[in-house]
């Protein structure tokens, strides 16, 4: 025996069922049964609440716009701040003249100095979410392996306490290596257009 299939319930449901459906359906529990269950999935789905959005969203989705356009300015207000910041570091070091004292001391303690300024720039700029050319991203990497040897040599040079022209070379070495790694840095961020 042959039963209705889904679509014809649908049709007997909507009162256009052919003449054999409308036949079958008199005789068979079982289609009988399932046109039952389906004016109840019918009824079930009438009940469900209807969804009407509020008629007014505007003043919700125009203060939502604000204050991401108020957040944007902060951010770019920030970053235009933090580059003008590193800017004027890097003039002041590139512009100040070298100490002719002779105090090795004092010129060790500059070079420090000035190594952990241009190293608090650097982080100033947070490159790591951006996407670096391929030539720029070699750059980087080959000054941050030259400073991360560097330090290595300072580390085994300042706990042997001995040679100090030596380590202020070594010092001012990291500083214009230091100096290249933020000229590569900031170059990357003009060129981003922040």
């Amino acid at each position: 025996m042959m039963h209705c299939t889904m679509e014809d319930l649908g049709a007997l449901q909507a009162g256009e069922g052919s003449v054999w459906a409308r036949r079958h359906i008199t005789t068979c529990r079982e289609c009988q049964a399932e046109l039952d269950a389906l004016y109840q999935r019918v009824a079930q789905l009438k009940a469900l609440p209807s969804l009407r959005p509020p008629r007014d969203r505007w003043p919700a989705i125009r203060a939502t716009l604000r204050a991401e356009r108020s957040r944007r300015r902060r951010t770019w207000g920030t970053w235009t701040g933090s580059l003008a910041l590193a800017a004027t570091i890097a003039g002041i070091l590139l512009l100040r003249p070298t100490p002719t004292t002779g105090d090795l001391h004092a010129e060790l303690t500059q070079a420090k100095r000035q190594s952990a300024t241009l190293e608090d720039s650097l982080q100033q700029y947070d490159t790591d979410g951006r996407v670096l050319s391929g030539h720029a991203a070699a750059v980087v990497a080959e000054l941050e392996d030259r400073i991360s040897m560097l330090d290595g040599t300072l580390a085994q040079r300042e706990s042997v306490q001995g040679n100090d022209a030596g380590l202020v070379k070594l010092w001012q070495q990291r500083v214009d290596l230091m100096r290249e790694l933020m000229n590569a840095r900031a170059t990357r961020v003009r060129y981003v257009g922040l």
